[in-house]
């Protein structure tokens, strides 16, 4: 009694344990999985925060920098110096220098250049004859600018937003894409379950004709061409039901490496027969692509960067002037309290200028290159947008269309499965021939096919319309992705 009732246990552990290896999974569980754990949606993460990171050094160079420095030095060696009567003389130099500055700095962007606020320390140790004489400059005011120069924070400040704006919308748009290719691979994996679903039925069904026909056979009541057309059927189902359950396995394979699956598990996919009933307004859909796709801000970008490359070159071709500017207090003492007492004013002023007298055409042939290259991407740019509105339309006419397509391959399905079912009857009543009946064999599989092809068609072209306008048309909202969670 206790060794049945342990076999018993047994045999039901093992049976739940298969069980559990089989795991279902409906379109919005495979497109939720896809989004968090597929290598494509962690790849999009982790581009995504490249660019936040990069967007962060761009916007760090509009803020308040502040360094300390240090540049010590010891000095002990033989130097060639010149005396007051002009003669030269070699002397031994034994000394220390040390120094300590801190400097507040904040660039401009209107014009390009950069102030300063420092104050620094220096002390000088001769240690030959122990002295020590110190210098501090308290309180220094700097300006740097390039005049008639690049002013790269200007266009900085006008282009890195719009870099930015596009990263986080090719990150929402790159999740729909990655729920498009999860539809992708859920039907790759529908259709090979329900071809393997078919071949078992017509195997089986095969089978019993077979059967039945030894019979019919035996008796005379059927011919022997008609006998070996059945075991034929019957030979060739059997040859289809492994090659697609062959089928089955290897898009079940494609299907969990997508997924991010690495346990060996059986995997099945539910198909939904219904479809959201609704039609997508290609006005609405060329405006919400218009404000919500990473097309636009790409194209945008590209014209300020190619206006960018233009004013490089107009800078780097004509005048460039550098224009240094320092005032502030200083003075030196041999002890560091006395170097702060009555300090005196220090200006220093310096101009730098370059004018390119003659460069054999070398600035003149780089700013034509530069405007060659922007109006070659204003021509591409407008070209893009009109490939772009051009597919919007495409898309929503295929869509608009496909739901009343699952409609019909519905029906088709419905009816082609009772149309085999009567042929099959009339078959075993002997009222019809086996070439109606291999002929509604085939149009059941086809039908079936062809409902499974039509519903892969209408969510592939539904999350498509969702990444390029990042819009549910379904709920009339816009797509959101928490970003906070990614700018960490």
């Amino acid at each position: 009694m206790i060794r049945t009732l342990l076999i018993l246990f047994i045999s039901l552990f093992s049976i739940q344990s298969n069980a559990q290896k089989v795991w279902e999974l409906t379109l919005e569980e495979t497109i939720t999985r896809a989004q968090k754990f597929s290598p494509d949606a962690q790849t999009a993460r982790h581009s995504f925060r490249s660019e936040y990171w990069n967007y962060k050094y761009y916007q760090a160079n509009y803020l308040p920098s502040v360094t300390l420095a240090s540049d010590p030095y010891l000095n002990r060696s033989i130097n060639k110096i010149s005396l007051q009567d002009g003669k030269m003389k070699f002397v031994e130099q034994n000394m220390l220098g040390t120094d300590l500055s801190l400097s507040i700095t904040q660039n401009i962007p209107w014009t390009g250049g950069s102030l300063s606020l420092q104050t620094e320390v220096q002390r000088m140790d001769m240690l030959g004859d122990k002295t020590v004489s110190w210098q501090t400059s308290p309180v220094n005011i700097v300006y740097r600018q390039s005049i008639f120069g690049y002013n790269g924070l200007k266009w900085s400040r006008r282009i890195e937003p719009v870099r930015y704006l596009e990263a986080k919308k090719s990150y929402m748009e790159t999740l729909e894409l990655v729920a498009s290719r999860a539809v992708d691979r859920f039907f790759d994996l529908a259709n090979a379950q329900s071809n393997y679903e078919i071949a078992c039925f017509n195997y089986a069904n095969a089978d019993t004709l077979y059967k039945y026909a030894e019979g019919r056979y035996k008796i005379g009541t059927i011919t022997e061409n008609e006998m070996l057309q059945l075991e034929l059927n019957k030979l060739s189902e059997e040859t289809n039901r492994m090659n697609a359950r062959n089928e089955v396995d290897n898009s079940m394979q494609n299907f969990r490496s997508f997924l991010g699956i690495q346990e060996d598990i059986e995997l099945k996919v539910v198909i939904n027969d219904s479809v959201p009933d609704f039609i997508i307004g290609l006005s609405e859909a060329l405006l919400m692509a218009n404000e919500n796709s990473p097309d636009i801000q790409n194209m945008i970008r590209r014209k300020l960067e190619s206006e960018n490359a233009v004013a490089q070159a107009k800078a780097n071709a004509g005048l460039k002037a550098d224009i240094y500017i320092k005032f502030g207090l200083t003075q030196t003492a041999d002890k560091l309290r006395e170097a702060y007492k009555n300090p005196i004013e220090q200006q220093h002023i310096s101009l730098g200028i370059s004018l390119p007298i003659l460069d054999w055409g070398r600035g003149k042939g780089r700013i034509r290159v530069a405007r060659s290259q922007r109006d070659l991407i204003y021509t591409q740019v407008e070209q893009n947008k009109t490939d772009f509105e051009l597919n919007i339309r495409k898309l929503v006419k295929q869509f608009n269309l496909q739901a009343q397509r699952v409609k019909i391959a519905v029906r088709t399905d419905e009816t082609a499965q009772r149309r085999n079912d009567v042929a099959r009857r009339l078959y075993l009543l002997g009222k019809s021939t086996i070439l109606d009946l291999n002929a509604s064999i085939v149009e059941k599989d086809n039908a079936r096919k062809g409902y499974v092809s039509a519903l892969y068609k209408y969510w592939s072209l539904y999350y498509t319309l969702r990444s390029i306008t990042l819009y549910d048309f379904e709920f009339q909202r816009e797509l959101m992705v928490n970003i906070k969670e990614l700018e960490q």
